[in-house]
């Protein structure tokens, strides 16, 4: 196995031309990163029991932030049935401290959170099609997007059939910002684009379409940046992870590939032994120390992989399956914390927190 990093080497007028070179990187033998999960750390009484955790994130006082699906049918609109999104805030020792949010127009089926620099706190709406920040009192300060409501001829199209309107999004799924505070939000399940904002929230550009070349995207689902303003997006059905400079030049791409055992039943769905060598990245997380690290998990088969920013996988650590230590279907990650996960397991509803290297 191998795993390739592409690196754009010319770009020859219009239509665009590529010339790919790529770099090689060893992953037949990656290490497996030690680690233990910390049981029961979110502490909140019995009546507030979680649903599909779909995000988690921790702000510079460590307090956590989950994005919960507790199934409450308290909005109309034309979302994905009954409007169910939760904020919960925790303290850095796991006790509940407050819920955000209640009743804020533009959450409907919420699919990311994620803190900026200045612990402003972000949702993305993939049901509402909205990305909101929140300050960190809990007021909503900014909607990029607009909810489609009553009268709206929405038309749910998807792929190269997608329309693509300025301001507009069409199932987004994630926010990032570079070190200018521009705004770049995945706009996934529709649109196959990264729409880009200045810091006020005014329109700059988009990239992308629907397709499977370099540039392309088949389910924009994550996106993280690093220090430099590159653009990290986990193009999940396209089993890759592509990146992008600020201004959405294409980089080069990174594959989850680490050796597996194809016949190991996943937790859902039936054991496909032609599966591809590369896994679907559903979650990404960049880390924040002198050297950033990638952190990337995949559905199948449930890891969690520490990758170079150039590509190669470092190590990996987790498994599918319901104990505690294991996973089914990682949604989120927060790597804020020097070795320490934050993991939301969207289908086992509960976060877990991992402490690496115990």
């Amino acid at each position: 196995m191998r795993c390739f990093t592409a690196v754009l080497s010319a770009i020859v007028s219009s239509p665009l031309l590529v010339n790919l070179v790529f770099a090689q990187h060893a992953n037949d033998n990656v290490p497996l990163i030690p680690y233990v999960s910390v049981q029961n750390f979110l502490k909140y009484s019995p009546e507030m029991n979680l649903g599909e955790t779909l995000a988690v994130a921790v702000n510079s006082k460590g307090h956590i932030m989950v994005l919960n699906h507790p199934g409450s049918a308290n909005a109309g609109g034309p979302l994905y049935g009954n409007a169910t999104s939760q904020l919960l805030e925790f303290d850095e020792n796991g006790h509940f401290i407050r819920e955000i949010g209640q009743n804020v127009y533009g959450l409907g089926y919420s699919h990311s959170i994620r803190y900026d620099n200045y612990d402003n706190l972000w949702l993305v709406d993939k049901g509402a099609n909205t990305a909101i920040k929140f300050d960190p009192a809990g007021y909503v300060t900014m909607n990029l997007g607009r909810r489609p409501e009553g009268f709206d001829e929405f038309i749910h199209v998807s792929g190269p059939d997608a329309l693509h309107r300025d301001g507009f999004f069409g199932g987004p799924t994630d926010v990032a910002w570079d070190a200018e505070d521009n705004i770049f939000i995945s706009d996934g399940y529709l649109n196959s684009r990264i729409a880009k904002y200045d810091k006020h929230g005014n329109w700059i550009k988009s990239w992308g379409s629907y397709g499977s070349e370099p540039g392309e995207f088949n389910l924009p689902h994550s996106m993280q940046a690093d220090r430099d303003g590159n653009i990290y997006v986990a193009d999940r059905t396209n089993r890759r992870i592509q990146v992008f400079d600020s201004d959405g030049n294409f980089q080069r791409i990174i594959l989850l590939n680490a050796p597996f055992d194809k016949a190991l039943q996943p937790v859902l769905g039936n054991v496909n032994p032609d599966q591809p060598d590369e896994t679907q990245p559903w979650a990404l997380c960049i880390s924040k120390g002198e050297t950033q690290y990638l952190w990337a998990a995949d559905q199948h088969p449930g890891r969690i992989y520490k990758i170079a920013l150039d590509g190669e996988i470092l190590g990996m650590l987790g498994e599918s399956g319901k104990q505690l230590g294991q996973f089914n279907w990682i949604h989120g990650i927060d790597c804020s914390q020097e070795g320490v996960l934050y993991i939301a397991d969207m289908n086992n509803w509960r976060i877990q927190k991992l402490i690496l290297d115990p």
